[in-house]
């Protein structure tokens, strides 16, 4: 199957708490409430899977990766160009460089977070940014 093994999990409880319901042991709002759903969404469930089975009950959107997914041989080519040759540089500045001279396709936010996720450079906190902002200059709207 294509499916991961917690979306195997999670269909096999669903599929636990409908038979149960199904059966009477529980009602369906009980079986809503196992299930952390509203019970309109249970009442859906109910009938893809009398349509469908247990197939029915599978999440498809986990069925194939994303194709908007960056390759992770990229990401590690730009993570070893950063610590290989540009290690220092601000991520602007790295960012600009990779396009020019390396090909580099992904966007600045994503290329920041790629290197703020492998620690190679620091994110920014709020009193970092603040400071950078520099002084709010209330008293110029101050009544007098």
């Amino acid at each position: 199957m294509l499916y991961p093994a917690t979306a195997v999990e999670r269909t096999m409880k669903v599929q636990e708490v409908i038979l149960r319901a199904l059966s009477g042991a529980l009602s369906w709002l009980q079986a809503a409430d196992i299930l952390g759903i509203h019970p309109r969404s249970l009442r859906r469930w109910r009938a893809r899977y009398e349509a469908d089975g247990i197939l029915g009950l599978y999440d498809h959107r986990h069925r194939r990766p994303s194709r908007l997914k960056a390759p992770v041989a990229e990401v590690q080519r730009i993570l070893r160009l950063y610590r290989e040759k540009y290690l220092g540089f601000n991520v602007r500045h790295f960012h600009h460089l990779a396009r020019r001279d390396h090909g580099v396709t992904l966007s600045y936010s994503f290329v920041k977070l790629a290197l703020q996720d492998a620690g190679l450079v620091k994110a920014k906190s709020l009193d970092d940014l603040s400071r950078m902002r520099g002084v709010v200059h209330t008293h110029r709207y101050s009544s007098q």
